[in-house]
């Protein structure tokens, strides 16, 4: 009798827990974490961190202009804004429209890169387990096949011999 091998997942398969019979993962602990950082989020608001000043939640344009005028008060910048928002809700509106850009170019690449390299794994024979074991490819060595070069030359340089 032959010692029982692990038993290899098929291709198709991937490693998916739920379908390799593995644990499932746990849904708790995702909930938890969501949980955690709504808390984060909220606590500012909920404490009131931000009541004593005159913009609760200054951004950091702001806060470095007002840290400019306290070092240098006669200091003239060098450029001006091409475009200056009517309103603070529409400078918001306009980040918040830039930033839904920028992450949905990053998921896409990211997207595109896993596409792609499942699809090579897909495509990608899979060896047989003794043919692993061995170290070749599996396939059926021609005993015709020489190593020569396709321009008929031996690995050395020199002429095949011909009988």
């Amino acid at each position: 009798m032959t010692p029982a091998q692990p038993q290899q997942p098929r291709p198709d398969q991937g490693t998916d827990p739920r379908r390799d019979g593995g644990p499932r993962p746990r849904a708790w602990i995702t909930w938890a974490m969501v949980a955690v950082i709504a808390v984060i989020a909220a606590l500012p608001l909920v404490t009131g961190a931000g009541d004593h000043l005159d913009e609760p939640f200054p951004g950091a344009d702001e806060q470095g202009e007002e840290a400019v005028e306290e070092i240098a008060p006669a200091y003239e910048p060098w450029l001006d804004p091409l475009f200056e928002a009517p309103s603070a809700e529409v400078e918001s509106g306009i980040f918040a429209v830039q930033a839904a850009i920028g992450a949905g170019i990053i998921g896409y690449y990211f997207g595109v890169v896993h596409t792609r390299s499942r699809m090579r794994r897909e495509q990608a024979p899979a060896p047989s387990a003794a043919a692993s074991a061995a170290g070749t490819t599996g396939a059926p060595r021609d005993p015709d096949a020489t190593d020569a070069s396709p321009h008929g030359d031996a690995p050395d340089g020199t002429a095949p011999a011909r009988d």
